[in-house]
């Protein structure tokens, strides 16, 4: 299976999208946008600084759980992890960014 940078519209009518590895596991969430070419461009993004070991910023919930974000060169959030029981299965969530962001296909999800 490949990875997918899934385009969906909320009920709200905002705009977000998932980045999911090949097993089809969701690695990264996006920020919403109120339309749907400020979403493209943010899959841009992610395809653009999903590469870059230095756009990714750890950090820790609350509870304790690891999480990370991703950053675009401007510091601006394009998205954000799950949460995570480790450090080591964080980084592995990090490594699966780098891996598959690039070279996911884009699928838009119907309402």
């Amino acid at each position: 299976m490949s990875a997918n940078l899934q385009l969906r519209q909320a009920a709200d009518g905002q705009w977000y999208f998932n980045l999911t590895a090949e097993n089809n596991q969701v690695i990264l969430t996006s920020e919403t946008y109120t339309v749907k070419p400020a979403a493209l461009k943010g899959i841009e993004s992610v395809r653009v600084n999903g590469a870059v070991a230095e756009r990714f910023e750890r950090r820790q919930s609350k509870d304790g759980r690891d999480y990370f974000v991703l950053k675009a060169a401007n510091h601006e959030i394009i998205g954000t992890s799950e949460m995570y029981s480790s450090t080591p299965a964080m980084e592995n969530g990090v490594q699966a960014v780098m891996r598959v962001a690039g070279s996911a296909r884009v699928v838009e999800s119907q309402p």
